[in-house]
């Protein structure tokens, strides 16, 4: 049957959705770091699932740990793999999977495998926290990418000549990156798409019972599904624009337009604090992932989020995370 042809309507029942690589025209080879979202793996494999029962040999799939030994995801699930990721291995594509403390187990024979992929023309991908790994490597050098949300200032903080985009997922050339989670569907779709055509990647989404999202609008998501007054909304962005120089309240409110009575009110009604507090939380956030994934220093950090006395910063973070900034560095440093 030719893929391109709209006949991809109902799949085959008898047909094995789990092939050898020998069997398949394409093998997906996912590298799982520990603490890796199971979400995230899940929606990465069903549509390569979905797709093989559709009448052909399509995908195959292998999985890797740095070691050979069970992953534990960040849900506490262990899942067993095919083999070490090492040098001797041929691969023509290799997607990274992390998510929590994604460098930990990285040693040099795992770089060693990326740069031989980026080497001979292989897709590169990584999903959540894997762009890190792949930057890191300097793989990533004029290519578009996209990771988490969460993830977006401390990626900006290390890597400031790299494109950052605000998409789910992007496809730029051999380089394929997303934020992990739900998203990885679409990712997935995007790349049955890419290989055997719109037809089958469009009966896969069908099955799967999944309204299909492009790049270009999934990064909307968490913007739609926000259903706090749009005052709130707005003075959150203004917010989080300008945490490295913060505004007074009364400057916050003239650019929503709206009295810092009413906006105190709603903030307290939707997010249960005050303006001010919300924006210092903001801003504390800031410092803490910018300490967790990069490699930036205490002071750097608190300058960040426009803390300009290191002792009132580490006093307010240690009360709002009860612990201070340089325990939260190190953590973020032993993973380097």
């Amino acid at each position: 049957m030719d893929v391109s042809t709209p006949e991809w309507l109902y799949p085959r029942p008898d047909l094995p959705p789990v092939l050898d690589p020998k069997e398949a025209d394409v093998t997906i080879n996912l590298w799982l770091l520990p603490k890796f979202s199971m979400l995230t793996l899940y929606s990465l494999l069903e549509p390569l699932r979905v797709a093989n029962r559709f009448g052909r040999a399509l995908f195959a799939w292998r999985l890797f740990s740095g070691d050979g030994g069970a992953v534990t995801a960040s849900n506490g699930v262990s899942v067993d793999v095919d083999a070490a990721l090492d040098a001797a291995g041929v691969y023509d594509n290799l997607l990274v999977v992390a998510s929590y403390d994604a460098e930990a187990t990285v040693r040099h024979a795992q770089w060693a495998v990326l740069r031989q992929v980026a080497a001979h023309g292989g897709l590169l991908g990584a999903l959540d926290t894997g762009a890190f790994i792949l930057a890191r490597a300097g793989l990533l050098e004029g290519f578009e990418v996209a990771l988490h949300w969460e993830s977006h200032a401390a990626f900006v903080e290390e890597f400031p000549t790299l494109t950052l985009s605000e998409a789910a997922y992007r496809f730029d050339r051999q380089r394929l990156t997303g934020g992990g989670g739900a998203s990885s569907l679409d990712l997935m779709l995007a790349l049955i798409e890419r290989e055997f055509g719109a037809n089958l990647a469009a009966a896969v989404s069908r099955q799967l019972i999944h309204l299909r999202r492009d790049d270009t609008t999934a990064s909307l998501a968490r913007i739609e599904s926000d259903p706090r007054p749009r005052s709130v909304r707005r003075a959150e962005s203004v917010m989080e624009a300008n945490l490295f120089q913060p505004l007074s309240i009364p400057e916050i409110c003239r650019r929503v337009g709206q009295s810092q009575r009413q906006l105190n009110r709603l903030f307290h009604q939707h997010c249960g604090e005050t303006i001010k507090a919300r924006y210092l939380s903001l801003r504390l956030d800031r410092a803490r992932q910018l300490l967790a994934d990069s490699r930036i220093s205490v002071t750097q950090a608190a300058l960040a989020a426009g803390f300009g006395q290191p002792a009132h910063f580490s006093r307010v973070y240690r009360e709002r995370f009860g612990e201070s900034p340089r325990m939260t560095a190190t953590r973020g440093q032993r993973r380097s």
